[in-house]
């Protein structure tokens, strides 16, 4: 399948879906969990930039922009399903730039935040204006899930999160954006922003304790992912083993 009609299957994946049945995307850090999201029957992936740092040894956002490609591509070898990858603010590459070098690694949507280098919140429509140059260079061939950041970044004084939060939304769908991602945003929110989105889908992050994906696509999301939530438990059972056998255990069947 092309790079183009992979990206349109992936699109599809997003429309037609009842509220009780989101898009579930799990966040493979390396090959080996893609493979077993894959063989769950997950019918596409979303690697996590945070995961994918913990996994090569880095802190989340300082993966320089080449090991980061790199990993992706090696998911996107191991599978064969589709696959989103997270890669932060795009690593400072111009819009045609970044674009040639997603293509190379095979991956066929981008996740894309609007936290600049420094830590700090974009301007908003800068960032929408970085993102239809994306969307041009790219043409339909790459799904682009434009991140909202303001819940865990600090919106402008005198500003009501929510409204900052829908502002942005839009400002990106406008933009040619094909899904918006209000990172961390509370379930009470969900509505308002599905209501501003219109037909397009919306993002929602499951957290540990959290809602059931079910639960999140009543309020409103169509499409669930985990940052690296999945590879954070992962990491928790294999320290629990680890420490069994240490203490003498058997390890477990």
């Amino acid at each position: 399948m092309s790079g183009d009609a992979t990206a349109e299957a992936l699109r599809a994946l997003h429309r037609g879906r009842s509220a009780d049945d989101p898009l579930v995307l799990p966040g493979p850090w390396d090959a080996v969990s893609a493979r077993a999201f894959e063989e769950a029957g997950f019918p596409a992936l979303a690697t996590p930039s945070a995961g994918i740092a913990a996994a090569l040894g880095y802190e989340d956002g300082e993966t320089p922009a080449a090991e980061m490609f790199a990993a992706v591509a090696r998911i996107v070898r191991s599978v064969s399903v589709p696959v989103t990858a997270d890669l932060e603010g795009g690593y400072g590459l111009p819009a045609a730039e970044l674009v040639e070098r997603v293509r190379e690694s095979g991956a066929v949507g981008v996740n894309l935040e609007d936290t600049g280098p420094t830590g700090r919140l974009r301007d908003p429509r800068a960032h929408a204006e970085w993102l239809a140059e994306v969307r041009e260079a790219a043409g339909p061939g790459l799904f682009v899930n434009a991140r909202v950041d303001v819940y865990i970044r600090r919106a402008p004084d005198g500003t009501v999160v929510r409204d900052a939060a829908v502002a942005r939304a839009r400002l990106y769908a406008e933009a040619g954006a094909d899904c918006v991602y209000p990172i961390a945003a509370p379930p009470a929110d969900l509505p308002a922003l599905r209501a501003a989105l219109g037909d397009l889908p919306l993002n929602a992050l499951s957290v540990p304790g959290g809602l059931s994906c079910t639960e999140l696509g009543l309020l409103g999301a169509s499409r669930v992912t985990f940052g690296d939530g999945l590879l954070v438990r992962a990491t928790a059972d294999l320290t629990a083993m680890a420490a069994r056998l240490r203490d003498g255990g058997a390890l477990m069947g």
